[in-house]
Parts: C-alpha cells; sequence; structure tokens
C-alpha cells in the first residue's frame, strides 16, 4: 500500500469513525431517553414526550458542546495534543546527551523522507517506554517520548520506535487521531457532569427523593457507558494502524532488532509502557507506541499483545525469554546511552551524528555537486513518496552529518533561524547586496538584516545540496514565531528572490516550500484534509503546471516540448495538447498549487508521475531538476525523499 492508496484508507477509516461515534451517541441518548422516561412515568404523555425531547437536545448539546471545545483546543495541532498531556518541548539545539540523540534521529528521518523536522517534546515524569506522534499534517507534527524511553532504549531501539510513530505521520493516522480525542471528548463530558451534579446537589435531600440524585447517578452511568464505547471506537480504529506502523519501522531502518528490543524492554521492565497520568492516559492511549495502562480485557487494548508484536518480528522469539529478562533487568536496570558505547552505536548504524559530544565517527565524503544525475522511473517514484526506504534514511543521515555544527544550531533557535534562512537567498553580486538588505530591514527589522549579511559569506561554501534539508530543520522555529513575523517573512524570502528581476531553481524552491509549511502550520486542522476532485475539474492548472516544468528543466525548446508531450501523455493518455511555454514559469506555477491540492489521492499520483516525466524526459535527473520535483511533491503535500545524495 503506497501514500496515495493509505491516504485513501484514511478517509476510509475517518468514515468508519464518524459510524462508530454516531452509533456511540445514538445509544446515549437512548439511554438517556429512557432514564426520562423512568423518572416520569406516572407523568401524562405529552409531558414524557416533551421532557424526552429536552433530554435528547440537552445531551446531544452537552456531546456537540463537549466535541467542539476539544477541536477548538487542539486546533493548533501536535504541539497543543502533547502540552496537553504534561508535555515539555525539547530545546533543538541541546547539547543533554540523551536529547542530542533523540533529536538526531529524528533530524534523519526528516530529511530521508523530505517532511520538515517535526517538533519534539518529552513526558519528564514517565518512567515507562513509550511515545506518540500528534498532529493533522507533517506541518505541525509534534513527536513526545517520555523520559523511561530516552533512559533506558539504545540508539536502534530508539530509532525503531521513532520510525514507528513516523509511520503515523506519513501515513496520515494523526489525523484521525485527533479527531477521535475531540470526538470522544464529547461523549466522556456526561460522566464528567453527572459527577459535578452527584458533587453540588445531587445528594442533598436525597432521602425525599431529590430527583437530581437520579439525573446525576444517571449521567454517571451514562458515562460509563460512553467509555465502553470510546474504548471499543479506539480499539477498533487503532489496532490494524499499529501492526501497519511496526512493519514500517522495520521497512524504514531495515533491521528488526531496534523494534524487538524496545518491545522486549516494555515487556521485561516493571514500568513497561504505562503512564502514570491516569488522564493523559485516558486521552492519547489510542496514539502511543504500548498501552499506556494495564488492562485485564484485550476488548479495549488499542494495540495487539506484545508477545504477538514482538513474534511477528522475530519468529525465533520464546515467551519464556521474557522472564529471562525480567530476572537481568531487575539486578542490573538497562540504561540506553551506555549500550550505545558498548555496542558501538554512538554514531547510529546510518552514519548519523554522534549521540554526544565526546565520540564522533569519521564526516562522509562531501555532497555531490550540482552536476550529478540519477535515471528516474516515474511509477518508482510515486512509489516513494511518503515513505522511507533503508537507503532513504542512510543517504538522510549522510546529509544530515554533513551539516556544519554551527548551522544547525542557527536553525534549532527562533531567534536565529529566520537570519539563516533569509542569508541563503542573499545575491553574490554587490550592486544587489544593498538592495536585498534593504528589504530585509524593511521586513524584518535591522538586526535580522545585520545577521543575515554575516552569515551569507559562510552560508555561500554550503553545499547548494544541504540548503533545503538545513531549512526544513529550521522550518518548526520559523512557524513558532507570531502570524505577522511569519507573514512578513514569507514577503520578504518572495521579494528577495525577485529582486534582479528573475528567480532561480533553488529561490523558488526554498521561498515556496516553506510558505507552503508556514501556511499549513498556521491552520492544519483545514489544510490537512485530502482533496477529492478529479484530473478533469483542475485540467488548465496541471497543464500549465507541466509546461512549466518542462520549460524549467529544459532550456532547449524542443526538448521541453518533447518533455511535456511526454508528460501530458501520462497525465491524459491520449489527449493531444499543444505545448505553451509560459511567459513567467514561476507566476504560472503559483497560479495552480490551490487548484491541484484538490485532487483525489489517486489522480495526485498519476500527477506526480507526470511531473517526473517532465522534468526527467532526458532520462536524467540533475540536483537543481530533484530539489524542483521535490518543492512541487512538497507543495503538493506528497513528501519526496532526496532523489539525490
Amino acid at each position: 500500500m503506497n501514500f496515495f492508496e493509505r491516504q485513501r484508507a484514511a478517509r476510509g477509516s475517518t468514515v468508519k469513525l464518524v459510524v462508530l461515534f454516531i452509533l456511540a451517541v445514538a445509544s446515549i441518548v437512548a439511554g438517556v431517553d429512557l432514564v426520562v422516561v423512568i423518572l416520569e412515568r406516572n407523568a401524562p404523555a405529552s409531558t414524557i414526550t416533551s421532557a424526552v425531547i429536552a433530554a435528547s437536545v440537552f445531551t446531544l448539546l452537552v456531546i456537540a458542546g463537549g466535541t467542539a471545545t476539544k477541536m477548538i483546543a487542539l486546533r493548533a495541532g501536535g504541539a497543543a495534543v502533547a502540552q496537553s498531556v504534561g508535555a515539555v518541548a525539547v530545546d533543538p539545539s541541546t547539547t543533554d546527551p540523551r536529547l542530542r540523540r533523540f533529536a538526531n534521529v529524528v533530524e534523519e528521518m526528516s530529511i530521508a523522507s523530505g517532511v520538515p523536522m517535526p517538533r519534539l517534546f518529552v513526558l519528564e515524569q514517565e518512567p515507562g517506554i513509550n511515545a506518540f506522534a500528534a498532529g493533522y499534517s507533517p506541518a505541525d507534527a509534534a513527536i513526545t517520548v517520555t523520559s523511561g524511553a530516552l533512559d533506558t532504549l539504545n540508539r536502534d531501539e530508539l530509532q525503531g520506535v521513532i520510525g514507528h510513530e513516523f509511520s503515523h505521520v506519513l501515513n496520515g493516522d494523526m489525523r484521525i487521531n485527533v479527531r477521535l480525542i475531540g470526538l470522544l471528548n464529547g461523549i466522556l463530558l456526561l460522566g464528567l457532569i453527572g459527577l459535578r451534579f452527584l458533587q453540588f446537589g445531587g445528594g442533598r435531600d436525597s432521602r425525599k427523593g431529590n430527583p437530581l440524585l437520579f439525573v446525576a447517578i444517571a449521567l454517571i452511568v451514562l458515562g460509563f457507558v460512553g467509555q465502553f464505547f470510546a474504548g471499543l471506537i479506539k480499539a477498533a480504529v487503532s489496532r490494524q494502524r499499529e501492526w501497519l506502523a511496526d512493519a514500517s519501522s522495520v521497512q524504514f531502518t531495515r533491521q528488526t532488532t531496534g523494534l524487538v528490543g524496545a518491545l522486549k524492554k516494555i515487556a521485561g521492565l516493571p514500568d513497561g509502557s504505562v503512564l502514570t497520568d491516569a488522564h493523559g492516559e485516558k486521552q492519547i492511549n489510542h496514539m502511543l507506541f504500548g498501552e499506556g495502562k494495564r488492562r485485564i480485557s484485550q476488548l479495549y487494548a488499542t494495540h495487539p499483545p506484545l508477545a504477538e508484536r514482538i513474534a511477528a518480528l522475530d519468529p525465533t522469539f520464546r515467551p519464556d525469554e521474557l522472564e529471562r529478562l525480567q530476572q537481568e533487568w531487575a539486578q542490573q536496570p538497562p540504561d540506553g546511552l551506555a549500550e550505545d558505547l558498548s555496542l558501538g552505536l554512538t554514531g547510529g548504524r546510518t552514519g548519523g551524528r554522534p549521540s554526544g559530544a565526546a565520540a564522533r565517527p569519521p564526516r562522509p565524503a562531501p555532497a555531490p555537486s550540482a552536476a550529478s544525475t540519477v535515471r528516474l522511473e516515474p511509477t518508482a517514484v510515486s512509489q516513494r513518496v511518503g515513505t522511507i526506504t533503508s537507503d532513504d534514511l542512510s543517504r538522510g543521515a549522510r546529509l544530515n552529518s554533513q551539516i556544519p555544527d554551527e548551522f544547525r544550531t542557527l536553525a534549532s533557535q527562533v531567534s536565529t533561524s529566520v537570519p539563516l534562512v533569509v542569508a541563503m537567498l542573499l545575491d553574490p553580486r554587490p550592486e544587489l547586496r544593498p538592495r536585498q538588505l534593504q528589504i530585509i530591514s524593511a521586513r524584518l527589522g535591522r538586526l535580522t538584516a545585520d545577521a543575515a549579511a554575516d552569515l551569507a559569506p559562510q552560508l555561500s561554501r554550503l553545499a547548494a545540496v544541504l540548503r533545503l534539508p538545513l531549512a526544513e530543520i529550521a522550518a518548526p522555529q520559523l512557524a513558532a514565531r507570531p502570524a505577522k513575523q511569519r507573514e512578513a517573512l514569507v514577503k520578504a524570502l518572495d521579494e528577495l528572490a525577485r529582486v534582479d528581476g528573475e528567480i532561480t531553481v533553488f529561490e523558488y524552491c526554498v521561498t515556496r516550500v516553506i510558505g507552503t509549511y508556514l501556511a499549513d502550520a498556521a491552520n492544519p486542522a483545514r489544510r490537512s484534509k485530502a482533496g477529492r476532485v478529479s484530473t478533469s475539474a483542475v485540467r488548465d492548472a496541471a497543464l500549465s503546471l507541466l509546461a512549466a516544468l518542462a520549460a524549467a528543466g529544459n532550456p532547449n525548446p524542443a526538448a521541453a516540448e518533447h518533455a511535456f508531450a511526454a508528460a501530458v501523455a501520462r497525465l491524459l493518455p491520449g489527449e493531444q495538447v499543444p505545448f505553451v511555454p509560459p511567459g513567467d514559469p514561476w507566476r504560472t506555477l503559483d497560479a495552480g498549487w490551490d487548484a491541484l491540492n484538490t485532487l483525489d489521492p489517486r489522480n495526485k499520483q498519476v500527477l506526480v508521475e507526470a511531473l517526473v516525466t517532465a522534468v526527467s524526459d532526458d532520462g536524467v535527473l540533475t540536483a537543481e531538476e530533484a530539489e524542483l520535483l521535490r518543492a512541487a511533491c512538497a507543495i503538493l503535500h506528497c513528501p519526496l525523499p532526496p532523489l539525490v545524495a
């Protein structure tokens, strides 16, 4: 199942979730009505009817209000979910060995998958091993781990857990999970209202038959009914996705030992994956890597049994092995960082940065120049969208290791990320520099202009292939700035790119990828919805896009026309469309993105394959063309791994 098929499947899961929610609400309303009928059984029929209608309306309003308020509270996305359960944000520039290793593993997967760096959080008071990914889309994704996971897992095991969570980021599971929190909040609210009734008046004069007592008890009972349905819905929606996430993690890392090791530690340590914060666990148990509480019945379990998950990954596993590990770890609890040193994993299997400052592996060879080429096949590229292979992860680790530490630190801080990204677009020609600095000063302030001017000479020596990954590391810090500052940054980047009257491929990629990311992060709930329209509905925008890409990737007019014809043949088989080179290809591209983002996933896959054809019709793909293709896919919300290492 590829990225586009998973998007369609996610839509089916959403329909399933809504149907189950409606059934649960109908059952609760029926229960409330039954209580009303019993209480008013001696009243006239008209009174009973009015009471039933009033109770039904009240119940629906409570559920709708509880759902709406929670949805509004979570509309900021993944960070809001993490903070709602007490998670603390991680400073991306931290030097703490545990947190640095965590950030490094996520950076590698972010670069490998072509999605911006998620925000990182830690549940500092949780000794169990657990993690979750939250958000509506990669633009607002947040990955949270427990302190226990950082303490006890070695790098391979942490990578396996993060790979599992990245699967949820890429598969669209996060959006369903956040919506599930909101929907179930409305159901569970009835029980809370019942407790308040009982606490503040339901128990008074109970000997005189105070009806509030019966109402409170009924609401509490119905609250438990709501919890019952909530548990069933979570289990129905979550369990199968956990199997898929385990399989994806193994695909990403090409080794099962990491994920299996993490699962064994959960099974063999006293704290397991349990969260001590019961309220937080109740909100997010369907999102967690492992069960957040010990359950008596598997009926309500949101995850498959641990032994089954381990056996699926390691056919040689025997359950009695867990008893041996429990005894071993009772004597000497595992220490993840110490295991890294003993196993030689400080730099990671994929060649990433070391988790601490003490040990640094040799730097790989320099990144290739823009002249490097690779051959592409359109269907193979569309299959790589929204996924990570072990080769992608290795490539991401190599790219990550080549980013100088000083630039990584600048990209990882809110105060310095803007000057860093702005400096990428400063032109080396002295006649243009004053005008560009004037633009920065007017839009972003003199201090930002001065800082960007100081950084420009250093950035000019950074390999071109590393600049977009560096911008993706900076993306969360850019999104953390106030809305007006984000708008000013997008306008400044566009003006900087056009100051000489033209725009290069790199300038277009940086400005539009960052602009799309910031727009998504500002309104993740709305902009993360999958489209539903057919290619015919956006035909003109699609053809303009193909013409612009064919012209941008082929300076020779005849070659551009041939590339356009090949791309049209893939997108619209059997149609003959004349090639009209756009006067301003970049403005032509800008005019079509919104319409093209409404495409149904199946049609969007065909469009991506047509894009590949347009830029690689000559049989090769330069690093510059690869950058343009990745940017186009990012704007279309089809994350593509780096195609040139």
